[in-house]
């Protein structure tokens, strides 16, 4: 590792409450997105899948050759990889058969071993010191693996083990909201609680999009995916245009 690397600005935001909002918000969009392309446009979840892949690929070339940090197009590949992410456990579910515990098995060791490479490789796992071409593959792969992982764990709880949405929901923010407090007595460390709570909160919004979108017989609010998709995509893009006006705001020094 050298000093100059160590020097260069990250290509991903800190990950102060803005940040996690957005993180929760997107997980949302993309459990409904996914449904809303493959149910509600009638694409089938083959053909959105390859629509999925195909998109994030191009998007995350772009974000790649970036010099630096662009909000816009960061949260746009968070918002594909995470639709791409749901629609990989959703094709190993309905269209091979594989047990949702089974998936939730596979993925969580895929992100052991990612992150342990990733380690290895590296030298560190820190989430402001992604600032090389590797890094940010590591980074990106590790993400898509989160949101595969999380989805087949909110799914296995929620619907296989028949906790329902809220009851799933609950427990992931007080799974996340214990992460927090052990990081806060140093219990766990700033990477560690990073990725526990990256982790934690893909199924916390995949339950909360079901638990809005699903029909009332199914445990659901009976919202719909479309009305759900398009309050949270745009609850996104209004935060995101806020957070970049605000930091163009020359802010006085004491």
């Amino acid at each position: 590792m050298t000093d100059h690397l160590t020097d260069l600005k990250t290509k991903v935001p800190q990950a102060t409450l803005l940040f996690w909002v957005l993180k929760m918000m997107s997980t949302t969009v993309g459990e409904t997105g996914a449904d809303w392309i493959n149910f509600g446009l009638g694409f089938g979840l083959v053909h959105t899948s390859i629509i999925a892949a195909g998109l994030f690929l191009i998007v995350l070339i772009f974000q790649l050759k970036s010099p630096r940090y662009i909000s816009w197009l960061y949260w746009i590949t968070v918002l594909l990889v995470s639709i791409t992410g749901t629609l990989i456990t959703d094709y190993l579910t309905d269209q091979m058969q594989v047990p949702l515990l089974y998936s939730v098995a596979m993925f969580g060791s895929a992100l052991v071993m990612v992150l342990m490479f990733w380690h290895r490789t590296e030298g560190t796992l820190e989430f402001s010191a992604i600032n090389t071409v590797s890094r940010e593959l590591y980074y990106w792969l590790a993400i898509m693996i989160t949101f595969a992982f999380g989805t087949a764990l909110g799914d296995a709880l929620a619907e296989r083990l028949g906790l329902g949405y809220l009851s799933t929901s609950l427990l992931f923010a007080v799974l996340i909201a214990i992460s927090a407090f052990l990081w806060r007595l140093r219990v766990l460390s700033a990477v560690a609680c990073f990725w526990t709570v990256y982790v934690l909160t893909r199924p916390l919004g995949a339950a909360l999009a079901d638990l809005f979108s699903q029909p009332i017989k199914e445990g659901g609010l009976g919202y719909g995916t479309t009305p759900v998709n398009i309050i949270f995509l745009v609850g996104m893009v209004t935060l995101i245009g806020a957070s970049s006006f605000y930091s163009r705001i020359p802010q006085e020094r004491p």
